[in-house]
């Protein structure tokens, strides 16, 4: 029996990935922002490019979903995680609107290399060619984070790594972008509740 397809992104805070499912030839998208449904019988397939936790919902073919429909998820999602609850709020999700792609292990991979340098939003927006006020936006429907929020969790998990690999606090700062040592073991017993003598221990 040919099923109906629900494509719902499962996690979007810890893997803010997407999934690239063509569907008749056609090209779609499910990630953070928006689902879809293939209808039953359609030929489709689906590769991510990086990590991407997604629920595939088999439902029985009807009337209701007999076309190709992304789905915004905006709007929340259903309290239970059932293929009725799921059904449900499909039936009456608002379609989601075409929107670029933003490669989000782009941008990881360029600030990882140069977390020493200035990444104030206007450089990260012209990575993907937004203007700040999209770029803000579009960064924070994905990974639930302003880019400003993401860049310091990303600062303070390399200088993590490195304090416990017992570099000097003073060239751990240098290298992820703090002005002083001092500044860097501000933030992470402000963000993060330790110190250096904790992390070293560690």
């Amino acid at each position: 029996m040919a099923h109906t397809h629900m494509h719902i992104p499962r996690c979007c805070l810890a893997s803010p990935g997407s999934l690239d499912v063509e569907v008749e030839g056609h090209q779609m998208r499910v990630d953070p922002t928006a689902g879809l449904i293939v209808p039953a019988g359609a030929v489709h397939g689906s590769s991510a490019r990086c990590a991407a936790e997604v629920w595939v919902i088999d439902a029985p073919a009807t009337r209701e979903f007999d076309r190709v429909r992304p789905i915004a998820l905006d709007a929340g999602r259903p309290v239970g995680i059932s293929t009725a609850h799921w059904l449900e709020w499909a039936r009456s999700a608002r379609r989601a609107q075409p929107r670029r792609r933003l490669d989000i292990a782009s941008l990881q991979a360029a600030v990882a290399a140069a977390l020493h340098e200035d990444w104030p939003a206007a450089r990260m927006a012209s990575q993907f060619a937004l203007s700040v006020p999209q770029f803000n936006a579009r960064w924070r429907q994905l990974t639930g984070q302003t880019p400003q929020a993401w860049l310091r969790d990303r600062r303070l998990d390399e200088a993590t790594r490195l304090l416990r690999a017992r570099w000097l606090a003073d060239a751990v700062a240098a290298q992820v972008g703090y002005a002083s040592a001092s500044a860097l073991l501000y933030a992470l017993r402000r963000e993060r509740g330790v110190g250096v003598p904790e992390l070293q221990r560690a």
